[in-house]
């Protein structure tokens, strides 16, 4: 009779523990056959490599989900790090530009079907995420028109923390994984807020439940909106674009905006800058390339890992990627939207690569910097890079460094003049840099323009991979 009182616990216990591991096991078969349901297989056009990519949606609310497309690190995915790529605008997307054109395994030709393998994915290094934020953004949507009445970078924030906790339980096996963010342009507000609110969110959750942010790398970033517009003159001034009575009589007027914003002159400042026809004529996100004045002709060629073209450069192309129209039309494609399970609720507006929806409806000056952020994250442990094309009139390198300058950052010294230094991509000057104690490292790259990893695509894989194995750039020339 004891051994049978005794069974009858033991035999509840193991029930029990069946039960426990039944629902356990059919929870992880939904996740799995979640992610599964986002697996691309039939891409058209897609070239013949083993590279396992999902895209899909991830439900933030009721009315609005996010889209994304992920691509596995082409070798060790289970170990590498996961890291979130966002464009800019406010409205651009990153499917049809981060991944499309410049970061991505697969990049558009010229004739808007087909496809070339990208030797400088940045997929090399680690597992992509690219996100259309906000809503409204390519096929990322939401079925309630106030959502579009809110867009600020607040709710931009929100919404993306909430993509990611649904992406990482759908994705649960990538959890533990260093996280890093990194993008452009207006990413420069996006990234440093949403850091910032990851990092808050976290001391809130038990630590089974963190993202593992690690840190982040902006390229180009709009810091300060309002600095990058009143230095783009000084960026003239230097490069020879205006004359010298120009310059002073802006300055004059209008430097004062740099400490102290205020809107309304601020706009006054932007109508100075183009009633006078200095700045026509050019590639605002380079300055040495021509604009576009005829059609579209020859195929992206990538060489040594910088952009050759056989007839020229062609800037009807960006950097003769897939044209803006030539994207917008692939991603409007029904077979390619079916692969991507993408557009499911039949949105009622034409895809574009920027939304002029969101661009006209984004309140940006509730935000006018992201300085103090940049400043937390710093104070928090986490790493931030900060990469600039020298050739980018749109955020040029003079104001990313006046905003950094701001923080009064330690500068690892490196000779008596501080800590300025060439840094190298193999046997030449790729740009300069320089390296905080805080754990800040400003770089320049030499002849890039706005969208970096598009002018010098080996250059920027370098950076990238220095970036998430936390080393420092080469001194020195190497073969």
């Amino acid at each position: 009779m004891k051994m049978v009182a005794l069974a009858i616990p033991i035999i509840r216990a193991l029930a029990f523990l069946a039960i426990v591991a039944s629902i356990y096991g059919a929870r992880m078969q939904k996740k799995n056959l979640g992610e599964e349901t986002d697996r691309v297989v039939d891409l058209p056009g897609q070239p013949s490599v083993n590279i396992q990519h999902y895209a899909g949606y991830v439900t933030i609310s009721k009315d609005k989900s996010l889209f994304y497309w992920f691509f596995e690190a082409m070798e060790a995915p289970k170990t590498k790090p996961i890291v979130l790529w966002l464009n800019g605008g406010p409205g651009c997307s990153s499917i049809a530009d981060g991944a499309l054109r410049e970061i991505g395994p697969f990049l558009l030709n010229s004739d808007g079907a087909s496809f070339q393998f990208n030797p400088y994915a940045w997929n090399k290094e680690a597992n992509l995420i690219f996100l259309e934020s906000p809503v409204g953004v390519g096929f990322s949507y939401s079925n309630n028109s106030i959502d579009f009445d809110h867009l600020n970078d607040q709710s931009t924030s929100e919404d993306s923390y909430a993509f990611l906790l649904g992406w990482f339980h759908k994705f649960p096996q990538y959890k533990s994984h260093k996280f890093y963010m990194a993008g452009e342009s207006y990413a420069g507000h996006y990234i440093p807020q949403l850091a910032e609110l990851i990092h808050r969110r976290n001391d809130m959750l038990e630590k089974s439940n963190y993202i593992n942010l690690q840190g982040i790398l902006m390229v180009n970033p709009l810091l300060e909106e309002h600095v990058s517009d009143i230095m783009s003159v000084e960026f003239a001034w230097n490069n020879g674009m205006i004359p010298y009575k120009y310059y002073k009589a802006f300055n004059d007027e209008y430097k004062s905006l740099l400490d102290q914003f205020d809107e309304a002159k601020y706009q006054k400042c932007l109508d100075t800058m183009f009633s006078d026809g200095f700045f026509n004529g050019i590639d605002v996100y380079d300055i040495y390339m021509p604009t576009c004045s005829k059609p579209i002709s020859s195929e992206r060629e990538i060489g040594n890992g910088f952009i050759k073209e056989p007839t020229g450069y062609d800037p009807c192309f960006f950097s003769n990627l897939g044209s803006t129209s030539a994207l917008a039309n692939f991603l409007s494609r029904v077979d390619v939207q079916k692969a991507l399970h993408a557009n499911v609720t039949s949105i009622p507006y034409p895809y574009s690569t920027c939304s002029p929806l969101v661009t006209s409806k984004y309140i940006k000056y509730e935000v006018v910097t992201t300085i103090p952020s940049i400043q937390k994250l710093l104070n928090a442990g986490y790493r931030v890079w900060v990469v600039s094309g020298d050739a980018d009139y749109a955020v040029p390198f003079e104001s990313t460094r006046y905003s950094i300058m701001k923080m009064k950052l330690t500068e690892k010294t490196m000779n008596k003049w501080g800590g300025w230094r060439a840094w190298y991509y193999k046997d030449q000057v790729a740009g300069w840099m320089i390296e905080y104690t805080e754990g800040l490292t400003f770089l320049s790259v030499r002849g890039a323009g706005h969208m970096v990893p598009v002018y010098a695509p080996a250059a920027s894989l370098s950076i990238f991979s220095h970036f998430l194995n936390d080393q420092s750039l080469s001194f020195n020339a190497t073969t």
